[in-house]
């Protein structure tokens, strides 16, 4: 089993594209990763004293966050599919960083290999560019293929001209 991470971005529609290159007929999971809004809330700063919610309304922000990682989720194991991988699609709920909901995943479905986009582009991107990636390829207890998009790619390409 495969795991390839997706938010939407055309980093993680590369790692899509990459894992069908290097893994076609395999079976992977494609994992989006969703955050709480009281995650959100605690860590962006804002804080509870900024906002604080009934427990009605983070649920409802929730159940709205896990459904809209769920159908980027399926979107990916869609393309996946069309890559030529066996693909059904996971979330996971953010507990710690999203590397660590990552690799809590890869663990859980005895993955083989973990393939990433360069960079994820959903939520706060500014927070995130480069730190995802960098985290799993840190932390991973099993191998990474990191996928840059066609763009960072050619972008890198130049820059090394």
């Amino acid at each position: 089993m495969i795991l390839i991470c997706y938010d939407g971005s055309a980093d993680s529609q590369a790692a899509i594209a990459g894992a069908g290159e290097i893994f076609g007929g395999e079976p992977a999971t494609v994992l989006c990763v969703w955050e709480p809004f009281i995650e959100v809330l605690t860590r962006t700063g804002f804080g509870v004293a900024m906002y604080a919610p009934d427990t009605t309304d983070l649920a409802e922000i929730d159940a709205g966050n896990e459904r809209a990682a769920r159908e980027r989720a399926e979107e990916g194991a869609t393309r996946a599919g069309h890559a030529g991988l066996k693909a059904e699609s996971q979330t996971r709920a953010r507990d710690g960083t999203i590397a660590d909901a990552i690799l809590d995943e890869a663990e859980a479905i005895d993955a083989r290999a973990i393939v990433i986009g360069t960079r994820g582009l959903t939520g706060l991107r500014h927070m995130f560019l480069g730190s995802v990636s960098h985290g799993v390829l840190q932390e991973a207890d099993r191998p990474v293929i990191v996928v840059p998009s066609a763009e960072a790619a050619a972008a890198r390409a130049a820059r090394r001209r």
